[in-house]
């Protein structure tokens, strides 16, 4: 099967119900899963190329995230946050059945990956963190948070596609093709005419309110949670990425999991795990015994 299969699975918020949707990819009856999270902005189908890499050894279920995508948005803004996501993890895990997951989570995805691994009874087997850690710089969150909820709408797929490019130059060289092929899953059509992107603008609600001091209150918690950590730990870092530093990685690598760190070349935040010399070291580190 070429194409992944979309399902839906309910889940709970202080204000009601919502629908997360999730992308299936590889045989349904096997046992081994792989699931992947994207990041604050992106949605499942960005995991398509490394889908298709592992099915062959993989179940690989990427989700979208709430307010991202097919899934349905919050009443409430605030609950796009760490906890909400979590817990709508823990209910897709109930859904897909198993014992254990393995967890590839980029950024947002990675602290999702990192909370729900650090609890107790986890089912997270082993995990990639894909250019994120605790501590996440102020300068680059402060760039994320110019462009994040704006409510962009563009007259065509050209220009929809160049001004994703202008906020996205961390994700690494792409040709004109594979850009909009990748980009594509990120806007719909709007009802005025022309496309829009597919998110919830609010996501940005919380991201907007944080201030430095409440920054490093999140990033004390994290440490904790990543020092938690009792199972095999990958951390990809982009060499040239703003969001997680050299001396962030190597300070992984030295406490908690004691992760196993490699850099991958010529790409900032987020490597997008698209291509061979992304493929490899993922490789040597889910499919070892």
């Amino acid at each position: 099967m070429t194409e992944p299969r979309l399902h839906h699975v309910q889940a709970l918020s202080p204000t009601g119900l919502h629908r997360m949707a999730y992308w299936e990819w590889g045989e349904p009856s096997n046992p081994r899963v792989l699931v992947c999270a994207h990041g604050l902005t992106r949605q499942g189908r960005d995991f398509d190329a490394l889908a298709r890499h592992f099915r062959p050894h993989y179940r690989v279920v990427c989700p979208d995230v709430v307010g991202r995508g097919q899934s349905d948005w919050l009443g409430d803004p605030s609950g796009y946050a760490l906890p909400q996501y979590v817990a709508d993890m823990v209910v897709l895990l109930a859904r897909l059945n198993v014992p254990q997951v393995d967890w590839v989570g980029t950024s947002m995805g990675g602290l999702i990956g990192m909370a729900l691994a650090s609890l107790p009874g986890s089912p997270v087997r082993r995990l990639v963190l894909n250019d994120v850690g605790p501590t996440l710089e102020w300068t680059a969150l402060a760039r994320i948070a110019q462009y994040v909820g704006q409510a962009m709408h563009f007259p065509d797929e050209p220009t929809a596609a160049q001004a994703l490019r202008a906020v996205s130059l961390g994700f690494g060289e792409f040709s004109d093709e594979a850009w909009l092929a990748l980009n594509r899953p990120m806007w719909r059509t709007d009802p005025t005419g022309g496309l829009r992107l597919h998110y919830d603008p609010r996501i940005a609600h919380n991201l907007q309110a944080l201030t430095p001091a409440l920054a490093a209150a999140g990033e004390a918690q994290l440490w904790d949670a990543y020092d938690r950590l009792k199972l095999p730990t990958l951390v990809l870092r982009g060499a040239d990425s703003d969001l997680l530093t050299a001396a962030t990685a190597t300070a992984m690598a030295a406490r908690g999991p004691k992760a196993r760190v490699v850099t991958l070349p010529a790409v900032g935040h987020a490597p997008m795990l698209d291509r061979p010399t992304h493929f490899a070291p993922l490789e040597g580190f889910l499919l070892a015994p």
